[in-house]
């Protein structure tokens, strides 16, 4: 892949006429590619941006913030790709402030991945058999960061969202969509970089809280931030989420297999044999709580939107409308 370069004031330009609402209307207008709880991907519609996609970040305070994220971004694609061993796709960084509004807003800009290769479209192309050497490849992949989790514990740990929207099949043509192994897969949702040093999580807790509408925020902070912050250094629950979300996919015919993929490798993860199998009613239970959290989460968010409207205050995350599950 050629270097990414980064032209700073095509940034701020587009950022100071961007319209959250209707990125599409922005004065350089932008397509969403995918919506993340903090974070939206967005292909500017410039001759030097587009193909490229730029995953915008608003909420940041100050210049130190965005700094401290930044280099714990760059120190996390460096562990994961020079010293776990997973292929990362290649990012590059700027941020920009918008004094009006007393914010710092960051992007994460990387090569746009063609949309059929990515694991939760080709699966749609897929045979079952190929659909299994997908998972089997993932899993596999997700086995060396909680390796190095177990091997470095108390020193140094990577947290992982493993689920199968965030890889893509190296070489896959949907058009033909036969699957071999080995198969080889790119990571690239590298932009929550949980990471603890010493046993200590090196990653704001407060920044997953910005997004949130300011009367949920206690409760956020309550019930549900160390659940976040610890769920994804757990190898059995990254893998109960991944299954989870070939429910979302519709794909419900296949979660035994895949249940059955898990629970193998996880076995052989855990050499001294307290490993508890991974259940289907258990997968069942995980995806009708997520599913409905989230829900909640967004019709709140678009609650806030509105009260922000109304006080006349700028609004500066981009909300989908719905999300099908």
């Amino acid at each position: 892949m050629a270097k990414i370069e980064v032209n700073t004031d095509l940034f701020q330009d587009f950022e100071s006429a961007f319209q959250p609402r209707h990125p599409e209307r922005s004065a350089i207008p932008a397509k969403v590619l995918g919506y993340g709880e903090i974070s939206t991907v967005l292909e500017i519609e410039t001759e030097e941006l587009r193909g490229l996609a730029c995953k915008r970040m608003p909420m940041f305070l100050n210049e130190t913030e965005v700094e401290n994220y930044l280099n714990l971004y760059r120190e996390y694609l460096e562990i994961l790709r020079e010293r776990v061993g997973i292929n990362v796709v290649s990012g590059e960084t700027v941020w920009i402030r918008d004094a009006q509004h007393n914010r710092v807003t960051a992007y994460i800009i990387q090569e746009k991945i063609p949309h059929g290769t990515i694991g939760h479209q080709a699966i749609h192309s897929l045979s079952k058999e190929g659909i299994l050497l997908l998972v089997r490849a993932t899993l596999t992949e997700m086995k060396k960061v909680f390796d190095f989790n177990r091997l470095h514990q108390g020193e140094i740990e990577v947290g992982f969202d493993g689920q199968i929207s965030n890889w893509a099949i190296i070489g896959f043509d949907p058009q033909k969509p036969n699957l071999e192994e080995p198969v080889q897969l790119v990571y690239f949702d590298t932009s929550t970089p949980l990471t603890r040093k010493n046993g200590r999580e090196q990653l704001d807790p407060e920044l997953f809280l910005r997004s949130a509408p300011s009367f949920l925020v206690w409760i956020l902070r309550l019930l549900f931030v160390e659940d976040v912050m610890t769920r994804y250094y757990d190898f059995r629950r990254v893998a109960v989420d991944l299954i989870a979300n070939f429910l979302k996919e519709q794909r419900p015919d296949i979660i035994p297999d895949l249940i059955h993929e898990a629970n193998t490798l996880l076995s052989s993860h855990d050499p001294e044999g307290e490993f508890t199998p991974i259940t289907i009613k258990e997968v069942h239970s995980y995806y009708r709580e997520d599913a409905m959290i989230w829900r909640l989460y967004l019709a709140f968010r678009k609650v806030d939107r509105f009260l922000h409207g109304f006080l006349g205050q700028a609004y500066p995350y981009v909300l989908p409308e719905k999300i099908r599950r």
